[in-house]
Parts: structure tokens; sequence; C-alpha cells
């Protein structure tokens, strides 16, 4: 039982290039659900300038205002946000008991497949093998790739298809062929394989990556120097203000995905928004005003939870994700981490921005891998790049870790 996309979702697409086009989501609550639709408005490529989301618990609203591109998939991102929402049932209170079985299981991890890759090195290349899986709406989980000698390269992908059609010899082949238009006549082989999910299982990091990304907070120093920080981020919480809720002011500077950030860390303290509204002025200065609660319905009156929310609002603003250049031995390692969701998702598309920074200041990946990390409490992807040297090498690593923050922050 549920609702129609067109009654969960509407898109009024902008008539003129620069403005923003208006999502409008109207469906039943839940906590999380914000972030959730931020993370797919965040895969899309599209920036969040404006929101306003208000909910009384059982059915909520949403209105962003994003800035597009010329080849967003509007269509597509609409049938995607749909089906984040929850069932039409639970908007009527309905008995669990009256649900069907497939209703009350949780939900299904989605397959995981090998996709395999050789081909001839050029520059570019990783950049155009994840756009293409970009735009398939394939979702990188974990990657290896690997250089030899003679200018060959094997790209090993563990990948999801969020379309759930990876399994069928018909979506295999449109993957195939996009790749082969991408990529060109130098494709040796490629494969894809059902594997288990074993394959993606959480590793710890070395030790010289644990101390180069988490030997200090975002206030410290480290070891290759001072790590990238937003501009200063400032949070008040007031209970005076509202009988019901917990009031949350924010002042920062924007960067993509910074609604999914704020939105991220409420689902994992499992807080609701009841009332909240987002806007960018000034620029790049956003102001940010959420009326909370906790999951018991209740405002936040206890200071160490107060100050628990703050201490990880603050660290998420300033440093939603590390960058770090570091020696690998003889070789130079790029290092990026980004925080994993408690529910185990990661940040979209991190690996293509990667690649993307990298190409436009044609610098060459050599290999790349994808794991996972746990420090204290907390997960953390972590994406390892060893690149190739090139010119002046200290002015040609600052430069590096400038550009890929930049990229991921969206500042170009």
């Amino acid at each position: 039982m549920g609702i129609l996309s067109d009654d969960v979702v509407i898109i009024r697409q902008s008539e003129k290039e620069g403005d923003p086009s208006v999502i409008t989501i109207n469906c039943p609550d839940k906590t999380g659900l914000g972030c959730d639709l931020c993370r797919i408005i965040l895969f899309f490529g599209l920036n969040i300038v404006r929101g306003d989301v208000s909910t009384d618990g059982k059915w909520c609203y949403l209105v962003f205002w994003v800035i597009g591109k010329p080849n967003t998939r509007w269509n597509l991102l609409k049938m995607r946000l749909a089906e984040a929402s929850p069932s039409f049932s639970w908007a009527f209170g309905i008995s669990r008991c009256y649900l069907s079985d497939s209703e009350l299981q949780p939900p299904k991890l989605p397959d995981l497949f090998l996709l395999k890759l050789g081909c001839s090195d050029r520059k570019g290349l990783l950049y155009d093998v994840t756009e293409v899986l970009y735009k398939l709406e394939i979702n990188i989980e974990k990657v290896k790739i690997s250089t030899t000698p003679d200018g060959k390269v094997m790209d090993l992908f563990f990948v999801t298809d969020t379309r759930e059609l990876l399994g069928t010899g018909k979506r295999r082949d449109e993957v195939y062929e996009c790749l082969r238009d991408a990529v060109g006549d130098s494709v040796m082989s490629y494969d894809i394989e059902l594997v288990g999910p074993e394959i993606t299982a959480r590793s710890q990091a070395s030790s010289s990556v644990a101390e180069a990304l988490f030997s200090s907070d975002v206030s410290g120093e480290h070891p290759s120097g001072l790590l990238h920080t937003s501009s200063s981020v400032s949070i008040a919480v007031d209970n005076s203000l509202s009988p019901a809720h917990t009031l949350v002011q924010i002042t920062c500077q924007d960067h993509k995905g910074l609604l999914y950030d704020i939105m991220r860390t409420f689902k994992d303290f499992n807080i609701q928004i009841s009332y909240g509204r987002f806007t960018i002025k000034r620029g790049t200065n956003c102001e940010i005003d959420l009326f909370i609660v906790q999951s018991d319905g209740r405002k936040i009156l206890d200071s160490s939870k107060q100050d628990a929310l703050i201490s990880r609002l603050k660290a998420e603003l300033q440093q939603p994700l590390r960058v770090v250049i570091m020696n690998r031995g003889p070789d130079t390692q790029l290092l990026v981490t980004n925080p994993v969701e408690l529910s185990g998702k990661g940040r979209p598309q991190v690996f293509h921005d990667i690649a993307v920074a990298l190409k436009k200041i044609n610098t060459c990946i050599f290999s790349a891998e994808i794991g996972r990390h746990v420090t204290g409490d907390r997960e953390w992807e972590v994406y390892k790049v060893l690149i190739n040297e090139d010119g002046s090498l200290p002015v040609w690593r600052s430069k590096i870790e400038e550009q890929v923050w930049n990229t991921l922050m969206g500042w170009e």
C-alpha cells in the first residue's frame, strides 16, 4: 500500500539557468527522513540553497530550493525521492499486526557485484569510468585499482546497483556499452559477477594512515600540517523560545552537502526535527534554525546532551571530510576520509569528486583503494589514492590537497 510518486514529490524546474528549482515532498514522517532525502539530492549533484521542513510527528512537508545542472535527471530524482518516503500505511497509524510480512521485514541489503575492467592506461581514465558509473546509478562500495609497468590498468569495483538490475544480462550489456563509449577501444577485458557482502567487511587502516587522519581534532596540530577546515561555525541552543521544542541555531559557511551533514548528525543522535528553515545569505554564509525534540518527544534539557550535540555538529560542519597528503615509502599517497552514518551508509560521490579534482590538475592515479576504519565509536570511509609524482613536490602536494578539498566542498 503506498502513495503515487506524483502525490509525494513535486518538482518545479526553473525556467532560467542559474535560478533554483523547487522540490516539494509531502509524505508520512520518520526519524532520519530528512537525512535520507538530502543524501539523494547530494547524490544527484544538486546544491540546496534554501529549505523549509515541518512535521507533526506523523506527516511531514519539506520544500527544497536547489540549483541543478543542465544534465540533471529530474524524473529519476523524483522517483528516488518518492522511494525513500515511508509507506502510506504508517500515515494512518495502521497497527503492525495488519501489515504484511514483507512490510515488517527490515530493508534487504542490495546485492554486491564485482566489476572487473582491464584497459590501457591514460590520463583521465578513472574519471571517465566513475562518471559512467555515476550516471548509471551504480554505487562504488570498494575499489582496487592497479597499474602495471607496461601501462595496463586493472580496475576492481565492488558495486551496488540503485536500480537493482545488475544481475540481468540487459543491464550488464548497458554498463559495458557505456564504458566502451567512454573508454574506447582500449578496453581489454570486462566482467561482472555477484559476490558476498563479506568482501566489503570493515577493515582497519594502517597505523600511519590512522595517525595522519585521526591523530587530532580540527583545532589541533597535525603531523603534516593543519588539516583543511571550513570557516568558523556558530551553534546556539535555546529552550526558552518554545514550550515544546529545543531551538538549535547554526551559522556557518556553505559547502556541498551541508544540509545532509546536519541531518545526518541528527539522525545518528535519533533526534526529530519538527520545524526547520535553511537559507544562504551574503553569498556563502548560511543560517539554519531548527526546532527539535528527542526520540521521546521531549526537549533536550540535559546540558551534557546539548554539549555532545553541539560538539558533534561543529566537528561535522568544520570538517565534513579530511584530506591529507603523505609519503608511502618512495611514493605519494592522497588520503580522504568521511564519517559513515550509523545505518552504514557512506557519503555519496566522494570517489567521483576525487577523480574530478585530480583530472583538473592533470594528476594521474597509479592505484586506489576504498576501505573503512573504526576509531572510538565512529566508523569512517577511507580513500587511499597513490598518485604519480610530478614537478616541485611541496608546491605540487599543496596544490593537490587544495584542489581535492575545494572540489569535495563544492567551492569551485
